[in-house]
């Protein structure tokens, strides 16, 4: 039996070392333009992709958007326009490990640094005193749940009058007692979107449970105004167990449910429904 197992792992690791040095897909003509519109700031000698284009004229109002796993900030590729006709700048970056941001190895990923990385862009482009909404999906959403805790303490990063607007429950995170459930893995997102995170990057799991507290605490205390907009055939939350638990757990928050077939990626699956439902939310304060 021993020997069976030597056998296995010889032959895994020049299988590794192979899929380790294969190189990645070529760019599709989409995703040069997205990249080619952007540019990089660095973070402890990181280089941090992220977009940044001014809209609205008479606007003030930001917008940060935080992507989810395993993807990166083209997620929001569909909505951005209608965003830019909203908000005066808008504002978007692929996480550390993520998209064409780098991805160190070895490296112990984590969320709470992801939301350094968040602050530090908006210290980078001067948005210190600005009040900033974000909008986040899956993975962004646990980064978003901490930049909401950091904000009872740290005025470096202010909360604006809509800060933390989940496009999708952060999962176990977000209702305590949800079970976590791991996504699968994917060299590439919806719509192509480059990822090639490393598998490190999972241990965003654990770190959920870890804080649960932390972050369910600042979502549940907060008095900034949370909105959900939820596909009802997300298999990660299903419908209709997740929306009961999430409700009673957040009753202040409230919900957008899109048609009966969008699921995980209600920004991409569904644009213009999504867009309309996140704007009905902001407009209305």
């Amino acid at each position: 039996m021993r020997e069976w197992w030597v056998q296995v792992g010889l032959l895994g690791v020049p299988l590794l070392a192979v899929y380790l040095h294969i190189p990645p897909p070529q760019l599709s003509p989409a995703l040069r333009s997205w990249r080619s519109s952007g540019t990089f700031f660095t973070y402890k000698d990181r280089n941090i992709f992220y977009r940044d284009s001014t809209g609205a004229v008479g606007s003030s109002d930001v917008v940060i958007l935080l992507h989810g796993f395993p993807t990166s900030s083209y997620d929001w590729n569909k909505i951005w326009e209608g965003l830019t006709q909203r908000f005066h700048r808008v504002i978007a970056l692929d996480f550390l490990g993520f998209g064409f941001s780098d991805k160190p190895r070895p490296h112990r990923y984590s969320i709470l640094e992801q939301a350094d990385i968040v602050e530090g862009l908006a210290r980078h482009l001067g948005l210190q005193r600005h009040r900033i909404n974000l909008l986040s999906h899956d993975y962004g959403d646990t980064v978003a749940q901490e930049l909401l805790h950091r904000s009872f303490r740290a005025p470096a990063f202010p909360p604006g009058p809509r800060e933390t607007i989940p496009s999708r429950s952060p999962r176990d995170a977000a209702v305590p007692g949800w079970e976590s459930r791991i996504p699968r893995s994917a060299s590439r997102g919806p719509g192509g979107a480059v990822t090639g995170a490393p598998l490190s990057v999972l241990q965003y799991i654990n770190q959920r449970k870890q804080h649960r507290q932390r972050w369910v605490g600042a979502l549940m205390a907060t008095s900034v105004p949370l909105h959900l907009i939820y596909g009802p055939l997300d298999p990660v939350n299903p419908h209709p167990e997740f929306l009961q638990l999430y409700k009673k757990v957040l009753p202040m928050s409230t919900v957008s449910v899109l048609d009966d077939h969008i699921s995980h990626y209600p920004q991409l699956e569904d644009p213009m429904g999504f867009l309309n439902s996140y704007l009905n939310f902001i407009n209305s304060f």
